[in-house]
């Protein structure tokens, strides 16, 4: 059974990690998720993605250990994109929403921090129990101190301790906080909303911000000046920027292309 279900929808593909009965991804696993993330990164007609879990208990607890204890290699191939497909999948210049049905400790919780936008149903707990077993949450230790304040991250990071859905939205790293049976519907609803703007707008904000990440404000303020970055030259000399300034002009609602 493949343990990657999707959906496609228009624009939107919703990418399902249904793998009972805790959603753990091993390395055949990681390697079709990749699979899926890299299609939809190539695909011009795809704009968003969903990322979810299968069932109402687990979005994604991380590595599966029991795989580990058959012989997959912690450190193995885990395919294009790294582990679950999206942590190190290059140049996703699409809007990705994670919709956060239940615990996301350890790998999962890195997985989900890979999105951009986080909505989680209200009994999710998140954790990166790594601490515990004499290893790093390698991905979490250069990514949460980024997103979080970084006295709370390298306490998470340092006891693994398991906290709610309403601590992870008080210190910002998840969006909305949502009844279980809702969970789904705002992510598409949310999703058309990203669906219909402007794909080469979203493109060149993601290349900004990962360009920024690591940068001074000035390097990539003259980066974007001196034209090296390609999204931001592919939009300036788009259709699509021609649209929305006659869009605005003639007070009507833009018809974006993508081109």
């Amino acid at each position: 059974m493949n343990p990657i279900k999707t959906r496609r929808e228009g624009a939107i593909l919703e990418v399902k990690l249904d793998r009972p009965k805790a959603n753990a991804i091993d390395l055949e696993t990681s390697k079709i998720m990749g699979d899926v993330f890299l299609e939809f990164r190539d695909d011009p007609e795809l704009r968003v993605a969903i990322l979810t879990g299968g069932g109402e208990k687990f979005f994604c607890p991380g590595w599966d250990l029991k795989a580990a204890a058959d012989g997959d290699a912690v450190d193995g191939d885990y395919g294009v994109g790294g582990f679950g497909g999206l942590q190190e999948m290059r140049d996703m210049n699409k809007p990705v929403i994670a919709a956060v049905n239940g615990i996301a400790c350890g790998g999962g919780l890195e997985l989900a921090i890979s999105a951009d936008i986080i909505l989680a149903a209200e009994h999710a707990t998140f954790a990166l129990p790594e601490i515990r077993s004499g290893t790093v949450a390698d991905a979490a230790s250069v990514k949460l101190p980024k997103r979080i304040p970084y006295h709370i991250a390298m306490e998470l990071l340092l006891t693994g301790r398991w906290f709610d859905v309403q601590e992870a939205n008080r210190w910002g790293l998840v969006n909305e906080i949502l009844p279980a049976d809702q969970l789904m519907d705002r992510a598409w609803e949310l999703a058309r909303l990203l669906a219909s703007g402007p794909p080469l707008v979203y493109a060149a904000i993601k290349e900004v911000v990962r360009d920024a990440e690591d940068s001074k404000f000035q390097d990539t303020m003259n980066r974007i000046t001196k034209s090296q970055l390609p999204t931001v030259e592919k939009l300036y000399r788009s259709e699509d920027q021609l649209e929305g300034a006659r869009a605005f002009a003639e007070k009507r609602d833009p018809v974006w292309k993508g081109k």
